[in-house]
């Protein structure tokens, strides 16, 4: 009875030891864990001025983290990204969600990634003016009409809303900038490829002014039924919301039987002036769920395993993803083979944005070519410390990625 008691006690002990280390290791870790930065919302009030409005009608908006020390002179501006709307019905759905109306996102935004204030995670961007451009226009900041059938109205205002956002930021400090770097994450990292040129407009003759898409570099390519469906839906998206007017001017007389493929940013690229990185995966998993097998050209569902698990495609699902990977390098030539102020970093994982998510930016266990996180690529780039150009081998040959593959909405039908 005795021996029973001193076992239970026993067992109780090592038991609560075991909880006590746990517990003490897990808030050892989280406590080195970086402290969330905050950041709150400003309203445009002056796009009033020039009809800036959101699809609703609502005024736009952004974040701002002010820099400080050596970087309170240089600015870095984050499109945020979020897909698009191509028809009356799915832009009258997205203006009465945070896509287009900014009465229904955060007040708050929290910035990780390329916009922490962490030095350890973010070294060489972390003291400087960081803003958060909120997106609400559903054409990656390029629409400029107003449809107003008497009883619906909807502002395609995109690129006034970049130039309002711009003008409210100009006289606080932007416009003396030493350095500036224009960003942007999915349809966000889109628009930079048709703000970049624009950008350098507005800063001083002398600023060191570069240009990053981070998942942005959409593909003008066949599904795996031959249609070219995203090369449609961006048709309609440029149609609806007056566009064209927007785009490269270059590169829309060049193609001026089908200038609205400029939205593509593979046809832009050779035309824009100004240092320019693509950081992108060569299986950006939005890419490959709405531009390579986008519900339409899948109805029965046959790629759906290897949607969700790539060790689950079939040999024949490989060599079409692998097909696909060639061709965004291929359509990358003008940074890669051609550009000496260019970068590029395409890895081989399966995940879509990697510059404003932490683990994926700058970590210990972060995605890495040639043992170079993303963070180290883009500033040996931005600040010429190395050549900074690396694609990665096909998968499934890198082990440093993260792929953590979301279940992403289908925006292309």
């Amino acid at each position: 009875m005795i021996h029973n008691s001193f076992s239970v006690t026993m067992n109780f002990a090592v038991a609560f030891a075991l909880f006590y280390l746990i517990t003490v290791e897990s808030w050892r870790v989280h406590s080195q864990e970086p402290k969330k930065l905050y950041v709150n919302m400003t309203l445009v009030n002056n796009a009033r001025e020039t009809g800036a409005f959101c699809l609703d009608g609502s005024l736009p908006a952004y974040h701002l983290d002010r820099g400080f020390g050596a970087g309170e002179d240089n600015w870095l501006l984050q499109f945020e990204g979020g897909g698009w709307c191509n028809d009356l019905k799915s832009c009258l759905e997205r203006a009465k969600t945070r896509r287009g109306s900014t009465n229904y996102m955060t007040k708050y935004e929290t910035f990780n990634g390329i916009l922490s204030n962490n030095a350890t995670v973010n070294p060489d961007f972390y003291n400087w003016n960081r803003v958060k451009l909120r997106y609400c226009d559903g054409a990656s900041f390029t629409g400029n009409r107003v449809f107003n059938n008497g009883t619906t109205k909807l502002y395609f205002k995109g690129q006034n809303i970049w130039e309002a956002i711009i003008a409210d930021i100009l006289p606080k400090g932007l416009g003396k900038a030493r350095k500036a770097l224009l960003s942007g994450c999915s349809a966000g990292g889109l628009a930079t490829f048709h703000h970049c040129d624009n950008f350098t407009k507005y800063l001083p003759t002398n600023a060191s002014v570069k240009c990053l898409s981070d998942a942005g570099f959409f593909l003008d390519g066949r599904d795996v039924s031959l249609n070219h469906t995203m090369r449609y839906f961006f048709k309609s998206v440029v149609t609806l919301q007056g566009s064209v007017q927007n785009l490269n001017k270059n590169c829309t007389s060049a193609m001026s039987s089908y200038p609205d493929l400029c939205f593509f940013p593979q046809y832009v690229l050779k035309y824009i002036s100004t240092p320019y990185f693509i950081l992108n995966s060569a299986y950006d998993v939005f890419q490959f769920h709405n531009i390579l097998v986008p519900p339409s050209a899948d109805p029965h569902g046959h790629w759906n395993h290897c949607k969700k698990d790539p060790a689950a495609c079939t040999p024949t699902e490989i060599n079409t993803l692998q097909g696909f990977r060639l061709s965004m390098i291929a359509a990358s030539k003008p940074i890669y083979f051609y550009s000496n102020r260019g970068g590029i970093f395409i890895n081989s994982c399966f995940a879509h944005c990697q510059s404003e998510s932490q683990d994926t930016w700058s970590g210990a266990d972060s995605p890495r070519i040639i043992n170079t996180t993303i963070a180290e690529a883009v500033g040996d780039w931005y600040f010429c410390r190395n050549k900074s150009k690396a694609i990665d081998w096909p998968y499934p040959c890198d082990t440093t990625c993260r792929n953590l593959i979301p279940v992403l909405h289908n925006l292309i039908p």
